[in-house]
């Protein structure tokens, strides 16, 4: 699909060419910006439905009885749809309440569309044409914040050219999809729609910068550093509830299969069960970060899963939730996973203050504790994208609260990333205090030897003292004597006894006279009026 538009985008170009007089690169022939989002726009949501369209033809030839598919190819049409604005975390209103727990995995493919083609709608337009060029080194603050600010204007206006459409598309095709038992909520589609494709085209015309080191660049040095510290922490934690779910799989495994065998989905029904739980797998993930966090999660109205203790009650019948603990007061390690967000927070701290160290001690751990508060911010938003409501009254209440998680994560990784960065900040201030002294009598030492190679000053490596003071004033044109260990002359003691002496050289050996002549240096002359 791609490349047939990229030859559609090209043709004009290369028949402009071969005109005489007529450049094909010219602006005129470049595609404008809004037009190049809209195609794009179009493509994705063409390249969607097909393959939903696909997949769901296929499961309602391979179950001709069933009607969960629809009834007849309108209905299959709809179903896709109706799938396809659930990717975009949409929600639906139902007989007697609504649909609000969608699976977060199903959003992985409309992301990856809207970012290919917000890809292909950089190139389309040109964007890193119209990028401001490359100021050069040593470039004054001024204008490079003037071209930081060219460039985040630029990428935002690609992010709205694909949003603002992808999202009108949306609502016609919400509007297509609403049968008598499914109606889907208008304003979320077009909100989600926007969020996600404005996020995707932002993402992909920083990128056509450069690397994603040159996207972050894009960001002020302290925004920069807080948006690290909150991508660390929100993956440790992440990583955290991962590794939770997996270990919960594997230990009620056995409660897992016996709630797969009381469903007897059949072979395509089971393909498709399979799929629905891959799929809220997500969610599972950010449901695990909650409950490490300390809040838990509620799997109907009425019950709470936490490091505290479990309250359950009857639950829908899907295998997945059989890895739950059964009912009862937790043991005592479970409150040991609430570590885990003072340990990311930590983590983050430190990563602050690696990406913009403060010269200051106090403002580290401000520092640190605003990225605990965006963690928490981030924590919240997962939380309330993983949750949601589902039917009716006894499953209203599903998934994590989303501003007990967003205050729990945000006291535990604020205090710990706070403490963390002003530590780290401290010791990289005060490493730094030892090392000065040492780097400038290193450089002083180097400048010593150079100049002592060209003459301009003494080297400090001792000289050897003449034979006789009468050889001294030809001691520089003519070869030093040779003194044999057993030659002992009146000179001999004298020269090991200043051997022996430490250098100093604001001391003046009077008694030197030694090469014909004593200069006198008054150490107090610059004090003179």
């Amino acid at each position: 699909m791609t490349a047939l538009i990229d030859q559609l985008r090209t043709a004009p170009r290369s028949v402009l060419g071969r005109i005489p007089g007529i450049s094909g690169d010219d602006d005129e022939s470049r595609r404008p910006l809004p037009v190049s989002g809209m195609l794009a726009a179009a493509m994705t949501l063409g390249v969607g439905l097909a393959a939903l369209t696909t997949m769901t033809l296929i499961g309602w030839i391979a179950a001709p009885g069933s009607t969960a598919l629809g009834s007849g190819l309108p209905g299959v049409f709809r179903t896709a749809a109706q799938i396809w604005l659930a990717a975009h975390h949409a929600g639906f209103a139902i007989p007697g309440g609504r649909v609000g727990l969608l699976p977060l995995g199903l959003m992985i493919l409309p992301a990856v569309l809207l970012y290919k083609a917000a890809r292909w709608m950089a190139r389309d337009a040109d964007l890193r044409l119209r990028l401001p060029a490359q100021l050069p080194k040593n470039s004054p603050k001024e204008q490079a914040g003037a071209r930081r600010k060219a460039q985040l204007v630029l990428v935002v206006q690609a992010g709205v050219s694909l949003a603002a459409p992808y999202a009108l598309l949306a609502g016609l095709i919400a509007l297509v999809a609403r049968n008598d038992v499914t109606q889907p909520y208008i304003g979320e589609v077009l909100a989600s729609h926007f969020l996600l494709a404005f996020a995707c085209g932002v993402l992909a015309t920083a990128r056509t910068i450069g690397p994603f080191r040159s996207m972050l660049r894009l960001l002020p040095e302290r925004a920069r550093a807080v948006a690290l510290g909150t991508a660390t922490a929100t993956a440790l934690m992440l990583t955290a509830g991962l590794l939770l779910v997996l270990s919960a799989l594997l230990v009620n495994f056995r409660s897992i299969a016996e709630l797969t065998s009381q469903l007897s989905p059949g072979f395509v029904g089971g393909v498709m069960l399979l799929l629905i739980q891959v799929l809220y797998l997500l969610n599972a993930v950010v449901w695990a970060m909650a409950y490490i966090a300390g809040p838990g999660f509620a799997v109907g109205t009425g019950t709470l899963v936490a490091p505290t203790g479990v309250n359950l009650e009857p639950m829908p019948l899907l295998p997945l939730l059989g890895a739950l603990p059964d009912s009862g007061p937790a043991p005592a390690w479970a409150m040991g996973v609430i570590a885990l967000p003072f340990l990311a927070g930590a983590v983050a701290g430190v990563v602050v203050v690696r990406v913009a160290p403060s010269p200051s001690y106090e403002a580290a751990p401000f520092w640190g504790l605003v990225t605990g508060v965006a963690t928490g911010l981030t924590a919240g938003v997962l939380a309330a994208l993983s949750g949601g409501p589902m039917r009716g009254e006894q499953l209203a209440a599903m998934g994590p609260s989303p501003w007990e998680v967003a205050l729990s994560v945000a006291l535990e990784v604020g205090v710990a990333a706070g403490l963390s960065a002003g530590l780290a900040n401290w010791m990289l201030l005060y490493r730094d205090a030892r090392k000065e002294p040492g780097k400038v009598a290193k450089a002083g030492a180097a400048i010593a030897r150079a100049a002592s190679k060209v003459g301009l000053a003494e080297s400090d490596s001792a000289k050897p003292l003449p034979g006789h003071w009468m050889d001294a004033t030809e001691a520089d044109t003519q070869a030093i004597p040779v003194i044999r260990d057993d030659w002992m002359d009146e000179h001999a003691s004298a020269a090991a006894e200043v051997q022996a002496q430490s250098r100093r050289r604001d001391i003046v050996d009077e008694t030197d006279d030694r090469g014909g002549h004593v200069i006198y240096m008054d150490p107090y002359a610059w004090d003179k009026d």
